[in-house]
């Protein structure tokens, strides 16, 4: 019973209407930008590593929704000169704060589990 008042009172909090809340159900919405924000969470990673760790998504797409979360501010790509030339993505503090969101995520996806 604690944990349907606690859920009532955040839902209580969240205007669904809210322009920030529709952005960032946006970017969640789009395939692999959940999975990309989790797979960066421990540290940057070359594209390679990042394709490797995420399983999924193709290079086309990869490429494609990294250019996207780099837009948004949540990822940064940086290019050590070379040779070679070294390209690493890695989350900006924006991105970081992912992590509770995608932690209340999961809290909630096991309790339907139940």
């Amino acid at each position: 019973m604690a944990i349907v008042k606690r859920m009532a009172k955040a839902a209580d909090s969240v205007d669904c209407h809210c322009r920030a809340f529709q952005a960032a159900i946006e970017i969640l919405a789009k395939p692999w930008n959940a999975l990309i924000l989790t797979v960066l969470q421990p540290g940057p990673l070359r594209f390679t590593e990042l394709a490797a760790q995420a399983e999924g998504p193709g290079d086309k797409v990869l490429s494609a929704r990294l250019k996207e979360l780099e837009g948004c501010g949540l990822i940064e790509r940086r290019v050590d000169p070379g040779p070679p030339i070294k390209v690493t993505y890695e989350l900006t503090t924006r991105g970081h704060g992912f992590r509770d969101v995608a932690s209340s995520l999961q809290s909630w996806g096991r309790s339907l589990k139940r």
